[in-house]
């Protein structure tokens, strides 16, 4: 799948320790900027989070990939620095910054000593506010670009993950990849990177999380220094899409010993009342991290495959209940049937009090290493604002998932899994496996 960002997000938030000690700060600016602080100074070291929704959405009719281009080249030099000399001072500064586009978002990920936090947040502003998109680090970069896209045109999980979003979304944006293809991405011009970046980096769809050692006015000017010249608005953000999946399989012939297979239909919003008992029942059915029944009936009792899970993916305009395995070409066929058996065994039964007692001890239990350091707590603070979610949400999470009871569970399992809507995407030599539309 091509936007696992958000889909990892909430197993994020599912390894949280049962009472985590955070103490979040909302921060407005000077100049209206709003950011989440946790305020650590044992350590002289500060973590920025950044996000600018819409992401790869964004791209104009024709120009897909281009906003995949431009994050690429945002450290690639800026104001008077090329790439390599922003590099040096990037370096020379033991700063570190990490860009990322996908299709609901632009991440940037900034870590930094307190000693050089002037420094380096001036030299962050310099790529933010003004990249240089240089000729000969745009043909570099989009060099790169086209060799992931030729190479991705020969993996069997790409082509079953960008199969199965081109039959659940359409002409959605979703429903192509934000790499773009090779003749939209060599066709693109500076003047095409320039626009994106006025269009995406934009002052009225940004969050910001900082942990570490700075204090609530010192982030205060710090946002007003670093995002405060970037463009008020930008491109208006895609529409809602329309998840178009039906029962059935689609088989796309690949030369491969093994078979991928994507299979869902839709999901279940973030902010329905009835997420926390779907995020539970799902934890049961087919979570990582213990036992589901997906991994005890397709890979344990049966050897099929080496890996299969489903989640709740969440995206900023359309949710899905989407899975995913593989399985060698002479076994697909029975791994397929059992899922299938599996998604409508749910459905009717729900679960047992023992899955569910086991599934919330789990997703309660202790998994500090996740949410320990600056860097994971600036990324889940994020996270958190763009769901839309209170700062108290770390401390009342794990009571949602105490909450949800056995008759939660077999009411939403009834809602939420669809045996007769459940759509496969199958990629490989799948023997015995015929395409049902």
């Amino acid at each position: 799948m091509t936007r696992v960002f958000l889909a990892l997000a909430l197993t994020l938030f599912a390894a949280l320790p049962a009472r985590a000690a955070v103490d979040i700060q909302e921060v407005t600016s000077p100049g209206g900027i709003e950011a989440w602080l946790v305020e650590e100074d044992s350590i002289p070291f500060l973590a920025l989070e950044i996000r600018f929704l819409g992401g790869t959405s964004l791209d104009p009719e024709g120009k897909r990939g281009v906003t995949n281009l431009m994050t690429g080249l945002i450290e690639e030099g800026a104001g008077d620095m090329d790439a390599r000399a922003f590099a040096a001072a990037r370096d020379g500064l033991a700063a570190s910054y990490d860009f990322d586009a996908y299709g609901d978002g632009i991440s940037i990920s900034a870590r930094f000593l307190t000693e050089n936090r002037d420094e380096a947040v001036a030299l962050l502003r310099e790529a933010l506010v003004n990249p240089r998109f240089d000729e000969d680090a745009i043909e570099r970069v989009r060099a790169q670009v086209l060799s992931v896209i030729r190479s991705d045109a020969t993996d069997p999980n790409e082509i079953a993950g960008r199969a199965f979003d081109a039959l659940a979304f359409g002409d959605h944006p979703y429903g192509t990849t934000g790499d773009g293809t090779l003749e939209s991405v060599t066709a693109l011009t500076r003047d095409d990177i320039v626009a994106a970046h006025q269009n995406a980096l934009t002052r009225d769809r940004v969050y910001v999380g900082a942990s570490g050692d700075i204090t609530a006015d010192e982030l205060g000017a710090l946002l007003d220094t670093l995002l405060g010249d970037l463009p008020e608005a930008g491109a208006p953000l895609p529409g809602p899409a329309n998840v178009a999946l039906t029962g059935g399989v689609t088989v796309i012939p690949f030369e491969t010993p093994q078979s991928v297979a994507v299979f869902g239909h839709v999901g279940l919003p973030r902010d329905d009342p009835d997420f926390f008992a779907a995020f539970v029942t799902n934890a049961i059915f087919g979570g990582s991290g213990r036992q589901s029944r997906l991994t005890e009936e397709v890979r344990e009792k049966r050897g099929l495959t080496y890996g299969v899970g489903a989640w709740l993916a969440n995206y900023d305009n359309a949710d899905l209940l989407v899975g995913r395995m593989a399985s060698a070409n002479d076994r697909v066929g029975e791994a397929i049937d059992v899922v299938r058996d599996e998604w409508a065994k749910i459905a009717a039964e729900g679960v047992t009090e023992t899955e569910l007692e086991e599934a919330k001890t789990y997703l309660t239990g202790a998994y500090p290493l996740r949410f320990e350091g600056n860097a994971p707590i600036a990324r889940i603070m994020v996270g958190m604002q763009t769901m839309d979610l209170d700062p108290d949400y770390i401390t009342t999470r794990n009571d949602k998932v105490n909450a949800v009871t056995l008759e939660d569970v077999r009411r939403v399992a009834a809602r939420i899994y669809q045996p007769e809507n459940l759509r496969f995407v199958v990629v490989g030599q799948p023997e015995g496996v015929e395409p049902v539309n």
